[in-house]
């Protein structure tokens, strides 16, 4: 076998390996990278979650408040009527 002929095959074998590595490691890459979407979402889900949670509380809160209010405004316009 000539000098050239198995530099040639030196070459195509470093090359091949390069190849078969690379995709390997980038289909490593993608595959973490696609996971952690999958984190990402889930985190964004219980985000929501908690949101509407708080905001359920807030309308809750909200209607006691108003409820108290008006319990307020009627007993105050029931003293004034009972005032002369």
């Amino acid at each position: 076998m000539s000098t050239a002929s198995k530099v040639v095959l030196g070459l195509s074998v470093v090359l091949t390996i390069s190849t078969v590595a690379g995709v390997h490691i980038k289909q490593n890459w993608d595959r973490q990278r696609l996971h952690e979407g999958v984190l990402r979402d889930l985190e964004r889900v219980e985000r929501k979650r908690e949101n509407l949670r708080l905001l359920e509380e807030q309308i809750q809160l909200t209607q006691e408040l108003e409820t108290e209010r008006q319990r307020r405004e009627a007993s105050a316009a029931s003293r004034a009527t009972q005032s002369p």
